[in-house]
């Protein structure tokens, strides 16, 4: 990369980081703490938990479509402004309904898509997947670091502490921004159409995105009550399995990574959904140790990870320039629509008790996803 590339995705991950560590942080204690509020009920405490989702895959494409139009840095201010009032009106809140008021404000600043249309913008075709490479990484280590200081931090402070710190940690990312290099804006367009946006070749990296999170998100669902239940590890100790594989799972992702060419080699993304099948299958008949489950999450690991950093780089290469925006906004759209769908599947397979019925049709999702992409490999 050149110099003002480095800065530029360096800049625009730190805020990624900081801002989702705010959100993430949140993740295993919410639902305990929502819980005691006042009104609370099993489906308001839900709705507190997945509100955030629902309005970040409503607002993805059109704050995406405005960011195409008025630039990426007004946007992304305004949506990170969004969102520390959403953490200020959750945190002050003491009833389920100002919770939930409030997460549907966090997820009104949608910036996910204008934040990768931004890097795209700053980026050369030839350096665009390890651009995302270094995004995506600097998101699932700001994921890590949430789930260990979390806990601790609400256990300190309490949990509407973290609301305030996700809200400080928005303003902080938005001055951030100043740090930037000059960046190339946009070409602006004369249409607000969405059309081009939608175009088949579009929509299949959308398909998959969706198919990608659906998997990730069902498996989370399992995969504690398999560490809790079957290996009889106590719930303070998974992050250690998590966070070891994903390190060790690096070793897989990066060489994968380096060999991927600018226009992207088909037969490395069908490597990566052939090693999630896999990664589900282990889970599925040979989670009988915590060597087998590492050994199955380190693999899994490996295939999300370049899944996570090459597929969004596809995109942003096939799109328009002057849709660019758009498109990754019905890209994260799709992303979080997964998300949600993951979430419904995982629950109703984990109904009788058996997290390896989830697993198994994660591997059947995986399968599914695969045949499709040959499929599409034919077609060509």
């Amino acid at each position: 990369m050149q110099a003002a590339e480095r800065r530029s995705v360096g800049v625009i991950s730190l805020i990624a980081m900081i801002r989702m560590f705010g959100l993430f942080a949140l993740l295993p204690v919410l639902s305990l703490y929502a819980a005691d509020l006042r009104d609370a009920t099993p489906l308001l405490i839900g709705l507190a938990v997945g509100a955030y989702g629902l309005t970040q895959a409503g607002l993805q494409i059109p704050l995406g479509a405005l960011s195409d139009r008025v630039g990426r840095i007004p946007v992304i201010v305004g949506g990170l402004f969004v969102f520390a009032i959403g953490s200020v009106v959750a945190g002050m809140s003491d009833s389920i309904h100002g919770v939930i008021a409030g997460r549907l404000l966090q997820g009104a600043g949608a910036i996910s898509a204008t934040l990768t249309a931004l890097i795209t913008d700053a980026t050369r075709e030839e350096v665009r997947t390890r651009s995302m490479a270094v995004f995506g990484v600097g998101i699932g280590m700001s994921f890590m670091m949430a789930m260990i200081l979390g806990p601790l931090i609400a256990s300190h402070f309490g949990v509407p502490s973290l609301f305030w710190i996700a809200a400080v940690l928005a303003i902080l990312a938005a001055l951030m921004l100043r740090l930037l290099p000059s960046v190339p804006k946009p070409a602006v367009r004369d249409s607000w159409s969405l059309v081009p946006a939608f175009r088949a070749d579009l929509l299949r990296m959308d398909f998959y995105v969706f198919l990608l999170h659906a998997i990730m998100t069902a498996t989370f669902v399992a995969l504690p009550f398999l560490l809790s239940e079957r290996l009889e590890l106590p719930m303070t100790g998974h992050w250690k399995i998590y966070v070891g594989a994903l390190l060790v799972s690096l070793a897989i992702t990066v060489p994968m990574i380096m060999r991927d060419h600018h226009r992207g080699q088909e037969r490395l993304l069908g490597l990566a959904v052939a090693m999630i099948i896999v990664a589900q299958l282990g889970l599925t008949f040979f989670a009988f140790s915590t060597i087998s489950v590492f050994a199955a999450l380190v693999v899994y690991f490996g295939g999300f990870n370049f899944l996570e950093a090459g597929l969004p780089a596809r995109l942003s290469i096939l799109a328009d320039e002057n849709v660019r925006g758009a498109s990754l906004g019905v890209y994260s759209s799709a992303q979080f629509l997964g998300a949600f769908v993951g979430g419904l599947v995982g629950g109703r397979f984990l109904g009788h008790g058996r997290p390896t019925d989830v697993f198994f049709v994660c591997a059947l999702m995986g399968g599914i996803w695969l045949a499709l992409q040959g499929f599409g490999r034919f077609r060509a």
